[in-house]
């Protein structure tokens, strides 16, 4: 009795592994989710790049602005524009990707601009303000200011944008901003600067 209930045991298993009506699916089911994480974490890094080199564009455009006199600040010109006025043209250049709220225009949450004049070139800061000077600590705008020089004056545009990054499997190795209070990088702070000497205008 024992040995044709070990025969039918081993034919169930012999046939068990000769079905193959629904080893695609199975296939499928394995292979699908690390397919689609990578599919998708290919596409967002895609996206950051774009969204970063929108982001240097558009710095690009705003200085040459403050460059030309095209734009001014304090100068008593039809060409001054306020604090708000610059930072909806700025959110308007990268519109097309990076769109900003209505708060986001008086009250900073991703979009940050420095702009401000030097004496020297080299007075320029080099590096990315951080709190606490951690490499992945958080941004820090205590310093931040809107002050464009007038003419032939040296100035800055820094730009730095939050892009939340949603895709756990890229998360680690491309965020490098730590929010306040959070455990671990979540966010990839892109960074855009021009430095300048404006015209006689």
């Amino acid at each position: 009795m024992t040995s044709n209930s070990t025969r039918r045991g081993k034919g169930l298993f012999r046939r068990f592994f000769k079905e193959r009506s629904g080893a695609s699916a199975i296939e499928f089911s394995l292979l699908a989710l690390p397919f689609f994480v990578i599919v998708f974490a290919s596409l967002e890094t895609f996206a950051a790049f774009t969204g970063e080199q929108l982001l240097t564009s558009a710095t690009d455009t705003m200085a040459r602005k403050i460059r030309t006199g095209e734009i001014t600040f304090g100068q008593g010109r039809p060409s001054d524009k306020s604090e708000a006025e610059f930072r909806q043209m700025f959110c308007d250049e990268i519109s097309i990707i990076m769109t900003c709220s209505g708060d986001e225009v008086n009250t900073a949450s991703k979009l940050f601009i420095d702009v401000r004049s030097f004496a020297n070139f080299s007075d320029i800061p080099a590096s990315v303000p951080r709190v606490g000077n951690l490499p992945s600590g958080d941004l820090d705008t205590s310093g931040f200011k809107y002050a464009p020089g007038g003419p032939t004056t040296i100035n800055i545009v820094r730009a730095y944008y939050r892009w939340s990054v949603t895709t756990d499997l890229v998360r680690p190795y491309v965020t490098n901003l730590r929010p306040a209070g959070s455990s671990m990088p979540n966010d990839y702070l892109m960074v855009a600067t021009a430095a300048f000497k404006s015209e006689n205008y």
